[in-house]
C-alpha cells in the first residue's frame, strides 16, 4: 500500500496503564536530545571514557546467507558440521566481519565507541532503520507512521506491554491453549488471561465475538481491552492463522476497542502440510525469495489501519537465543510509553549483541537476511517430517479428517495404534492395536502438540486418589526412560479448567534442536513407554 494512501495511527492513549501514564522521561536520558549538536561537549553524564573499554574491536566469522539449502537434504547428525570442519570437507564458507572501536562517521557506520556507551532505549540507530526496512518490505504496515522499539525478546516485550497496557485486576485476551511464560510474567501483576477457543485456523473469531459480546462486566470485572496471540506456529498446537482469520479478528477488535499483541517468534518457520514419506515427492521445485516471503501468510500489521498492533518480533529463533535481542512495531505512542519504560529497567540490548547482529544483517543486506530466513524454514520443515516419519515407524499412523467439536475439528488427524507385537499387520477393517494418541502435523514453529487417549487406559491406571493424573505419569514414564518433553497442562490459559476432557492429555515435543539420530530415537522412546503405559 503506497504511504500517501495510508492513514496515521489513531489515539489509543486511553489503553494505558496508569503506571505506564505516570511514567516520565528519565531525567538523564531526557538530555540526549541535544544530542549530535556540532561542537557540543557533553559534561552532563556519568558516561565512562570510550578509550578505556578493553575491546579495540571485536570481529567473528559470520556464515554466507545461502549456507543451508532450499532443498531437504540427506539426514545426518547435527554434528556433522563440527566433524567435516576439521577434516576440511564442505568446509562452511564464512566472511569475516569486524566492529572497530571508532570509526570514520560514527552516525552512520556500527562501532564500539556507541554500542558499548550508555545510549537511548531505542537501540543502535542502524539496527532501527534495518528493522524498519524489514518491516516495510515483509509485514507492509496498513498505517503511514508505524515505529520500531527494541526489546531483549519476545518474553520481555510481552511484559512491557502488559505493564504498558494493564492494571492490577484487569484482564487479557489469550487462545485456550497458550505459551506458559505469557501468563507466569502476568500473574504476579493481578492480570489474568481470559481463554478464547481454537479451531483449526488458530484462535476462533466466532469464539472470541462471543467472549466479547456475552461480557458482563457486573460478574467479570473490566471487558479485557488487549488481546495475546501467537498467530503463527501456536505456541503449542502449532496452527497458523491465514489472511481471512486475521482481519476477522482485527475487525472485532475495532468494533471492541481491543489492542492485539502479536507474538510472533516463528513467522519465519512457516512449514506448509506435511506430506507423508511415501507420498513426498523426490524433488522439489524451488523458489525466489520473493515467491517464498509472498506465499506466508501475512502479519496482523498488514490489516492494522489504526494502529492498534503490537508486534514482537525476535532473532532469537534465526540468529540467537542468547543475542536477547528483538524489536516492537506499533504506533508512536505506544512506542514512546515502551521507551519510557525502558529508560529506568534494561535501557537497550547489550552493545555486543546488537553490534554484531547489526553489522551480520547489512553484511547480508535485506536480500540475504531474507534468503537466510528460506534457508532455515527448509531446515525445520525437514526435521518437522523427519521426526513424524520416526513415530510413523515406531506406531501404526492412519490418517483421518476430525469430525469432533475440538480445535481440530477438519483437520487432517494422525492416530497413532500400538503396532502388534509380530510386527506391522493390518486386519481388514484398517489399524489394529489400542489408539494411542493424536495429533495434527504443525503448519509452522517447532512443536508436535500430542493428544493421548488415555480412555484407553486400563481402569486401573486411570487417576485414582492421591495419585497424579495419567499425563504425569506417562510424562514421568517417558522421562525415566530418557526423553523430557513438556506436560500438556503446562500451556492451558485456564489450568483450573482446561480445555480438554479428564480423560485425556496432551505433551508438547520439540522437533528444533536434537539432531536426526536422537531425535528417532525419542520417538522409539516415546512409543515404546506409551505402548507399556497403556497395556494392561
Amino acid at each position: 500500500m503506497a504511504s500517501e494512501k495510508r492513514q496515521k495511527a489513531i489515539d489509543l492513549s486511553h489503553h494505558l496503564s496508569d503506571v505506564s501514564r505516570a511514567r516520565e522521561t528519565s531525567p538523564l536520558k531526557g538530555l540526549s536530545k541535544f544530542l549530535g549538536k556540532p561542537g557540543l561537549i557533553v559534561l552532563a553524564g556519568g558516561m565512562p571514557s570510550e578509550a578505556y573499554f578493553p575491546f579495540s574491536g571485536i570481529s567473528g566469522d559470520a556464515l554466507v546467507a545461502d549456507s543451508f539449502a532450499l532443498k531437504p537434504m540427506e539426514q545426518e547428525s547435527s554434528l556433522s558440521w563440527f566433524w567435516k570442519l576439521f577434516s576440511g570437507a564442505n568446509k562452511e564458507k564464512t566472511h569475516t566481519i569486524t566492529i572497530p572501536k571508532f570509526v570514520e562517521h560514527p552516525a552512520e557506520e556500527v562501532n564500539l565507541a556507541v554500542a558499548l556507551q550508555y545510549g537511548t532505549a531505542t537501540g543502535l540507530p542502524q539496527l532501527q532503520k534495518f528493522m524498519k526496512d524489514f518491516v516495510d518490505k515483509v509485514y507492509q504496515p496498513a498505517y503511514d507512521d508505524c515505529t520500531i522499539m527494541v526489546h531483549t525478546g519476545n518474553t520481555d516485550g510481552w511484559s512491557r506491554c502488559m505493564q504498558t497496557l494493564m492494571n492490577p485486576g484487569e484482564k487479557f485476551l489469550t487462545e485456550e491453549w497458550t505459551y506458559p511464560s505469557a501468563l507466569a510474567s502476568s500473574k504476579p501483576y493481578g492480570i489474568y488471561p481470559v481463554p478464547v477457543a481454537l479451531d483449526k485456523d488458530g484462535m476462533s473469531s466466532a469464539a472470541l465475538r462471543n467472549v466479547l459480546a456475552g461480557w458482563d462486566a457486573t460478574t467479570q470485572g473490566k471487558r479485557p481491552h488487549v488481546m495475546y496471540t501467537v498467530p503463527v506456529g501456536q505456541n503449542p498446537v502449532g496452527s497458523t492463522m491465514g489472511a481471512a482469520r486475521k482481519k476477522e479478528i482485527y475487525e472485532i477488535c475495532v468494533e471492541y476497542d481491543v489492542v492485539i499483541v502479536e507474538d510472533d517468534p516463528y513467522f519465519f518457520l512457516q512449514e506448509g502440510e506435511y506430506v507423508p514419506k511415501a507420498s513426498r515427492p523426490e524433488s522439489v521445485d524451488t523458489v525466489s525469495e520473493e515467491s517464498w516471503l509472498a506465499g506466508l501468510a501475512p502479519s496482523f500489521l498488514k490489516f492494522d489501519y489504526q494502529g492498534r498492533v503490537i508486534r514482537l518480533d525476535t532473532f532469537s529463533k534465526y540468529i540467537a537465543p542468547g543475542s536477547r535481542l528483538g524489536w516492537h512495531t506499533c504506533n508512536p505512542m505506544f512506542a514512546e510509553r515502551l521507551e519510557r519504560q525502558a529508560e529506568t529497567s534494561a535501557q537497550a540490548p547489550c552493545g555486543f549483541g546488537q553490534s554484531l547482529v547489526t553489522k551480520l544483517l547489512y553484511h547480508w543486506k535485506l536480500e540475504g537476511y531474507t534468503r537466510w530466513l528460506h534457508g532455515i524454514a527448509t531446515q525445520y520443515t525437514a526435521r518437522r517430517d523427519w521426526f513424524i516419519d520416526c513415530l510413523a515407524e515406531e506406531l501404526d499412523l492412519k490418517a483421518t479428517t476430525s469430525t469432533d467439536v475440538s480445535f481440530w475439528k477438519d483437520c487432517v488427524v494422525y492416530d497413532a495404534y500400538a503396532k502388534p507385537s509380530g510386527g506391522w499387520m493390518m486386519s481388514e477393517k484398517g489399524s489394529v492395536g489400542t489408539k494411542l494418541l493424536s495429533f495434527v502435523p504443525p503448519s509452522a514453529g517447532m512443536f508436535i502438540w500430542l493428544k493421548i487417549h488415555f480412555d484407553n487406559l486400563p481402569a486401573y491406571k486411570r487417576q485414582g486418589e492421591g495419585e497424579e493424573s495419567p499425563e504425569i505419569q506417562l510424562w514421568t514414564k517417558i522421562a525415566e526412560a530418557g526423553v523430557l518433553i513438556s506436560p500438556g497442562w503446562f500451556f492451558a490459559a485456564d489450568v483450573e479448567n482446561p480445555p480438554t476432557d479428564e480423560l485425556e492429555g496432551h505433551f508438547r515435543i520439540s522437533f528444533s534442536n536434537a539432531d536426526f539420530a536422537t531425535l528417532k530415537k525419542a520417538a522409539q522412546i516415546i512409543a515404546r513407554e506409551t505402548n507399556k503405559f497403556f497395556k494392561a
